[in-house]
């Protein structure tokens, strides 16, 4: 088995960078994309998002499709992929989407000192696992392939980005372009800032370019192992 999932990072953005604005859910993309990544989701063993979009944009992160969904149990799959989060804090709302959709694994990532309190709070309705003293996305990847998760889907936030980016874990980027500005400083980036492997002295392989309605998909190879399917 490999040390890590195959990783694949999706996101929309708008023309100036931003994953969204103040208001929740800003629409980034349009329905076709939306079908578009339901597939995406649908090919993956994990879907993995940040504590914070969790709180904030309280996402249900399940194969909308049913066809999709039949298909995925057919082969013996559970409907939609496993869903994963990691926290820094624990303070997250067992009540939420990510916890109360779907009859599927929930894995919670925190740090040793947060596991009793993510334990009490979301014992009943997740797995909570011990990521160190510091959780390290390399370290939570590597558990991850232990556990079976052949393909990740990484769906955000920005900081979640910037850490699986930094850390050159990611083997794929999927970057739908909205065709608007943002313009709010204070609105949430693609990432934040990091040391990424690729740079002004190392740029990195463009694999597709898609325009689906009014939006524009870029496809990237960021690693030996990109899948161009």
């Amino acid at each position: 088995m490999p040390e890590r999932p195959y990783t694949l990072l999706s996101c929309s953005v708008s023309l100036d960078g931003y994953l969204g604005d103040q208001t929740p859910r800003l629409a980034l993309s349009n329905e076709a994309d939306f079908d578009r990544v339901d597939e995406v989701r649908a090919s993956c063993d994990a879907i993995m998002v940040g504590a914070t979009t969790v709180r904030t944009d309280n996402p249900r992160l399940l194969v909308r499709s049913a066809t999709r969904r039949e298909r995925r149990t057919a082969r013996g799959l559970a409907p939609s992929p496993m869903k994963i989060t990691v926290t820094s804090r624990a303070n997250l709302d067992a009540d939420s989407n990510f916890f109360t959709t779907g009859d599927i694994e929930k894995l919670v990532y925190t740090s040793r000192a947060r596991v009793a309190d993510a334990r009490a709070r979301l014992g009943p309705v997740a797995t909570v696992v011990d990521g160190g003293r510091h959780v390290r996305m390399r370290r939570l990847s590597e558990d991850l392939a232990d556990r079976g998760v052949g393909r990740l889907m990484v769906e955000g936030g920005g900081i979640v980005h910037t850490q699986f980016l930094a850390d050159d874990l990611v083997d794929e980027l999927q970057l739908v372009v909205a065709p608007f500005f943002v313009g709010d400083s204070n609105a949430p980036r693609f990432v934040t800032d990091g040391r990424f492997p690729y740079n002004a002295q190392r740029r990195a392989k463009l694999a597709e370019v898609r325009q689906i309605g009014d939006v524009v998909l870029l496809r990237y190879a960021l690693s030996p192992r990109f899948e161009d399917g």
